[in-house]
């Protein structure tokens, strides 16, 4: 697996993009900058001019042939706190059909596409939507090897009720070292505060005011770097469905949480 770290300038009303490692950009990937997005708080350092202010990496949950390749994404592999969970999973879908791995890729780059104009260095766990994996724990490896200043997982939940429907922003809880503790409770609250001025509601189903922290993780649990994960909504809410569906809606996802990682960067 290849991985694929971007940065970017916005020279007039053209994103110029650089990607590093000799690995070309994924046809599709880019998405158009908002015409407005959250900016970091006037406290913060005003990043060089010649280099990335912080680097990220994105995760978007899943990926496209996960369904075809069910011995990859089964076996085994670590989960931390002594744990194994399978490499991966296929993920959700609308029920209409639309997936989940479909929906974390589009939200993921939109969100890219934003930091790149604020000179943040944008790493994905994945190079495209079509193949496999990778395993949670080499999601994780990935945040830890880049040194990243915030690891977020990008997915949306797929609870059986219809009536089921919010957001909730989990954290692996008790953490396991220094940068599960504060930083990524920050990072967690951040997510949840953005996304609710974006008007989105906090789940009504799991967790308590939109922070879900959890033990069972791989990729929090394994994570060195301050890290939490995003259910965006209930893809079988048929209100959330249309917005996630929607070319409008997922920009509207991504300005939430590429404001919530400005605001943390800014801190």
């Amino acid at each position: 697996m290849r991985w694929r770290s971007c940065t970017g300038l916005l020279a007039g009303s053209v994103l110029l993009a650089a990607c590093s490692g000799g690995v070309s950009p994924v046809a599709g990937s880019a998405m158009p900058a908002p015409a407005s997005s959250a900016a970091p708080s006037s406290t913060a350092a005003a990043p060089s001019p010649t280099a990335p202010a912080a680097l990220v990496v994105l995760d978007p949950g899943h990926n496209g042939g996960n369904a075809s390749h069910s011995s990859e994404i089964n076996k085994p592999v670590p989960a931390g706190r002594g744990e194994t969970k399978p490499c991966n999973t296929t993920g959700t879908s609308t029920n209409g059909g639309y997936p989940e791995h479909a929906f974390n890729w589009d939200v993921a780059h939109r969100v890219g596409a934003i930091l790149s104009t604020h000179r943040i260095q944008v790493v994905y766990s994945r190079d495209d939507d079509t193949g496999v994996g990778p395993c949670v724990d080499e999601r994780a490896a990935r945040g830890n090897e880049s040194g990243a200043a915030a690891v977020v997982s990008i997915h949306a939940d797929g609870s059986d009720s219809s009536r089921a429907r919010g957001f909730h922003v989990s954290y692996s809880n008790p953490p396991l070292n220094a940068a599960q503790g504060r930083p990524s409770i920050t990072l967690a609250d951040d997510l949840r505060d953005a996304l609710r001025t974006g008007g989105f509601p906090t789940s009504n189903y799991l967790g308590t005011d939109g922070i879900y922290p959890r033990d069972d993780l791989a990729g929090l649990n394994l994570s060195t770097r301050p890290a939490a994960l995003v259910e965006c909504g209930n893809m079988r809410n048929s209100a959330e469905a249309a917005t996630m569906t929607s070319p409008a809606g997922r920009q509207r996802y991504a300005d939430a949480i590429a404001a919530a990682i400005l605001r943390y960067l800014s801190r």
